[in-house]
């Protein structure tokens, strides 16, 4: 069964993530300073109050689409391709909880998890059709074009897309989602060790990367 969701468009005003994720990465050579824990930012729907009413699949579609086609391109690198993921995972929910989503106590983690395995799923099919599969070259800079153009945005995002995927997907939680490790953990089913090694081997090789371009 289809299930018809209404659509929310794609603008935000919210900074570019990875002007943070930059600035922890010196071009000069410079070891990056370790991120501190990141403060958390619960967007609406993240956490259900015993006193409300638990959100419909529609309030939480139009509260969180955006942010989750954002970190499906993130993870998958083509647009389209991040707005299918997305739709399956809304659909996984409605499929577990119904349109009402009554049981389910957290509306975003659920969701958030869900696009990540609907994109882990997608990276899987890529690699089984092709056996060698080139870097993605999109068709144009997505979503926030104006914020692409700027040389180290590009040279983050480049470099990024030579990490491996558990590797991306903790940066991508961590500066995109401003995720603690704890909730890290919890979306990819690694421990809160697991997730701070891979943080720091990640930063390290966009360390070096980015050196080796900047020469």
């Amino acid at each position: 069964m289809q299930y018809a969701l209404p659509h929310a468009p794609l603008t935000s005003s919210r900074s570019p993530w990875w002007s943070r994720l930059f600035a922890r990465v010196s071009r000069t050579g410079q070891a990056p300073a370790r991120p501190r824990r990141p403060r958390a930012v619960p967007g609406p729907y993240d956490t259900v109050r015993h006193d409300e009413p638990p959100p419909n699949l529609t309030e939480l579609y139009l509260a969180r689409r955006l942010d989750m086609v954002r970190l499906a391109l993130f993870l998958v690198d083509d647009l389209p391709t991040a707005e299918d993921v997305v739709q399956d995972a809304f659909a996984a929910v409605c499929r577990g909880y119904g349109t009402s989503l009554r049981g389910l106590q957290d509306p975003g983690a659920y969701l958030r998890t869900a696009v990540v395995n609907a994109a882990r799923s997608v990276l899987r099919r890529r690699r089984t059709s092709r056996a060698y599969t080139p870097p993605h070259q999109g068709a144009g800079a997505p979503v926030d074009e104006r914020l692409l153009l700027a040389e180290e945005h590009r040279q983050v995002l480049d470099a990024m897309r030579r990490l491996t995927q558990r590797q991306r997907e903790v940066l991508v939680l961590r500066y995109w989602s401003e995720l603690t490790e704890a909730q890290i953990a919890d979306t990819l089913g690694l421990s809160r060790g697991t997730v701070k090694s891979t943080a720091s081997r990640a930063l390290d090789v966009l360390e070096k990367r980015l050196g080796e371009a900047a020469r």
